[in-house]
């Protein structure tokens, strides 16, 4: 049975049909298959919180529907169910910061900057930029989701960094480097990056495979980061 299944039979099952009872389930449920919790709950991440930042946004373009199916491969029979979740949740009277809260309790492990928060935050930037611009609306929204799920501002800020352009200082940001940090404290700080992003380690805390086109591109900003910082902490 597919994840798109279950999510729809626990919509059904909820009263009132609000997201945020879905969320409580998924807690439950699957208390015992922590795997399975995590995949779930980044789905419902991701299609709640898209749905709120595009209520927020105000205009929901063709290229926003086509970066979320870039991170979810949704089979054809399963577009309506999946339609039917986001729809529901812009309909929500429930606003975005209750879903965050509770998605940071369902999702997190109770440490400040929980790697699948962050996930979730670099897909929804990934969503937002789509159109060639993260909007002022959005970016609020996103610092704000970020805020709740308690993302330091410094990660937020390398988060932003790899989507968007604020300076010449993109390369240190997206590394999360000072400009004079040590070489082998900073190549340290590189290696880690790339260890924490490569696709293993993200399906071990839930992301779905889909997701790992957004981690390449991810691995990409890293990597064209290093290659401009490098040579200049070699020099020192």
């Amino acid at each position: 049975m597919s994840i798109w299944v279950r999510i729809s039979d626990f919509v059904s099952g909820t009263a009132g049909n609000a997201l945020g009872g879905l969320v409580e389930q998924v807690r439950t449920v699957f208390a015992g298959d922590p795997e399975t919790r995590a995949r779930v709950a980044f789905s419902v991440a991701m299609i709640a919180l898209s749905a709120k930042m595009a209520k927020a946004d105000g205009v929901v373009t063709t290229s926003e529907v086509d970066a979320f199916r870039e991170i979810f491969e949704i089979p054809d029979e399963e577009a309506e169910r999946v339609a039917s979740l986001y729809n529901l949740a812009k309909r929500d009277v429930a606003g975005y910061q209750s879903y965050a809260a509770q998605l940071a309790g369902l999702c997190g492990s109770g440490q400040p900057d929980c790697p699948m928060l962050r996930d979730i935050l670099d897909g929804l930037f990934h969503i937002a930029k789509a159109d060639g611009l993260v909007h002022e609306k959005e970016l609020a929204f996103l610092s704000d989701v970020a805020a709740i799920f308690g993302i330091t501002e410094a990660e937020f800020d390398r988060i932003r960094a790899r989507h968007v352009d604020v300076g010449d200082g993109d390369p240190w940001r997206i590394l999360g480097l000072e400009p004079g940090t040590a070489y082998a404290n900073a190549r340290r700080r590189y290696r880690e990056l790339v260890r924490d992003n490569h696709p293993d380690t993200m399906a071990a805390r839930g992301v779905p495979a889909e997701f790992h086109a957004i981690a390449h591109e991810r691995i990409a900003a890293i990597n064209a980061a290093w290659d401009r910082v490098e040579p200049e902490l070699r020099r020192r």
